[in-house]
């Protein structure tokens, strides 16, 4: 790939992929009233997630592309940042392959093992006994794979990139300071919902904000990198 496609790839990709995101969350919010769900009861939550049908498992399986293009976002944009004076870089990339990995890994449950859950859980011939083994091994896996892995790594990890490539932006002949420092600023709001399973408050919401700012940081990125006339 020569530097020319090489940027337009990942221009294109850096706008393209916070799109997908946003437009699966806010589907989510709307069809699904995530992510207020998950801190309903199971029965709830699979009841809900049967009633959304084929067209919900789609809308996360979105969320899984969204998270899984997040990986070569990484990987593609290292080589706009890195500089003798960022030998951070190798590490900033690491992250956010990271990043892509533990969200991929939090979403895909919804799209493989909660559709064969919920279905299980409320066929009438399913005995009580199963039913409760079901419960169980819900909550575990949204304890884990959701909040464990999905949400809690997936901020850290998120928010380490943000700041990394973000520190690096200042001197950037792509991008400028203040790209860098709000980015800064953001990725600082993501890593504040690492706090929420302790019960500090507000940190949820500032967490989303946060998020939703970053989608468009990302965007804007991706924009800038396009409007570049070689690579």
């Amino acid at each position: 790939m020569n530097s020319k496609t090489h940027l337009k790839v990942t221009g294109t990709l850096l706008i393209l992929t916070p799109i997908i995101f946003m437009t699966a969350f806010t589907l989510l919010q709307i069809n699904f009233e995530y992510p207020d769900i998950l801190r309903q009861p199971a029965t709830i939550v699979m009841e809900k997630f049967v009633a959304g049908g084929s067209g919900l498992i789609a809308n996360w399986y979105l969320m899984v592309i969204s998270s899984i293009l997040f990986i070569p976002i990484s990987v593609m944009l290292h080589p706009y940042l890195a500089r003798d004076d960022t030998p951070y870089m190798p590490l900033a990339t690491t992250f956010g392959v990271i990043a892509g990995v533990v969200q991929m890994l939090g979403f895909i449950r919804w799209t493989f093992l909660v559709p064969t859950l919920a279905s299980t859980y409320l066929n009438p011939s399913t005995c009580e006994a199963t039913r409760a083994a079901i419960e169980v091994t819900f909550v575990a896996f949204n304890q884990y794979a959701g909040v464990g892995i999905g949400e809690h790594l997936g901020y850290i990890f998120t928010a380490l990139w943000t700041i990394l490539i973000a520190l690096a932006m200042p001197k950037s002949k792509y991008f400028s300071s203040w790209l860098g420092w709000t980015g800064v600023v953001i990725a600082l709001g993501i890593l504040l919902g690492t706090l929420e399973p302790a019960g500090v408050p507000y940190v949820g919401l500032v967490n989303a904000i946060a998020y939703s700012l970053w989608a468009v940081w990302i965007v804007i990125l991706g924009v800038r990198l396009l409007a570049q006339k070689g690579g």
